[in-house]
């Protein structure tokens, strides 16, 4: 029997690389604002992540990853996206996707506008929104769920067209996030991300502009895409720092300026620390984050990630 016991041990100790525990799973479900839409995020470091719906996604899913990789953290990154869709969609067409395992966290969004076929209705949203929740306890019933409520279009607010036209460049941001918190409470989600409100912030703080059609300014950060609608490669930073702070509950200024993603994306290390500050203001804004900045001793030049 030692015998037997000894040569187990033996096998156990030469398998112990591949024997680790799988790291925390994360589901992200969404649309062109979860993958990326018009800029370098939507195809970054996709072998990191998995894309249920096998397109080589990376976008943000891939840049939570790298920053959970940079703290030290394990997660298991998938996600399951369609662009110009709500969660609605998802629920018709995708469950049988998404339910094929127990996730530990999920983080969902719906349409940009609440509801595409009636913007600013928030009802579908709410409604769906719990459904899905629904569907997710049923395979694990203490997942995290997490809801994120967008940016304010641009594309929406100064056209006269737009479904918020003649409103500050504030106002959606604000109508999306009262909507994404009747659907948090109905749902018993874990928590409301910021996003919109965050977008909301670098404006306000003149980090970045609030404008793009009348120029962007020298020394600011335009959050949009060509398409005045989409994040920019620097607005889907901000988002996944503010998933990465609220699921994590890390500080995200803790990545640093010399943050190896911004870095391959092409964004300077001033921007950098000034995303990783927005994020921090408003996570600290809507509730307990510790403060945790990583400050170097001396100025050093950026480096590419690691290897997977």
């Amino acid at each position: 029997m030692k015998v037997r016991l000894s040569l187990v041990a033996v096998l156990l100790l030469a398998l112990g690389g591949t024997m680790r525990a799988a790291g925390t799973s994360i589901l992200f479900v969404g649309n062109s604002f979860t993958f990326g839409s018009g800029s370098a995020v939507r195809f970054y470091r996709a072998d990191t992540v998995t894309d249920l719906n096998n397109e080589g996604i990376g976008g943000v899913p891939a840049l939570f990853k790298s920053f959970t990789q940079q703290a030290g953290l394990d997660y298991e990154v998938a996600l399951e996206t369609r662009g110009g869709v709500g969660i609605d969609f998802h629920l018709e067409n995708k469950l049988g996707v998404i339910g094929r395992r127990p996730w530990d966290v999920v983080v969902a969004h719906g349409y940009s506008t609440l509801d595409a076929d009636k913007p600013r209705d928030g009802a579908k949203l709410v409604a769906t929104a719990k459904q899905m929740a629904d569907f997710l306890r049923g395979r694990n019933p203490n997942v995290a769920y997490y809801l994120t409520a967008t940016w304010s279009r641009a594309d929406q607010v100064y056209p006269a067209k737009g479904a918020w036209a003649g409103q500050p460049i504030e106002a959606m941001a604000k109508d999306v996030r009262v909507a994404y918190d009747k659907a948090a409470l109905a749902s018993n989600a874990k928590g409301v991300i910021a996003v919109g409100e965050a977008f909301n912030r670098a404006m306000a703080t003149g980090v970045a502009d609030p404008n793009p059609y009348d120029g962007v300014d020298h020394g600011k950060i335009n959050l949009w895409t060509y398409d005045q609608y989409h994040a920019s490669t620097q607005g889907y930073y901000l988002e996944a720092l503010m998933v990465f702070g609220s699921v994590t509950g890390r500080d995200p200024r803790s990545l640093g300026q010399n943050e190896c993603s911004a870095y391959e994306l092409g964004m300077p290390t001033s921007e950098a620390k000034a995303l990783q500050q927005i994020a921090f203001d408003q996570l600290s804004a809507g509730g307990s984050i510790t403060a945790a900045p990583l400050v170097l001793p001396k100025s050093v030049n950026p480096e590419r990630c690691s290897a997977r």
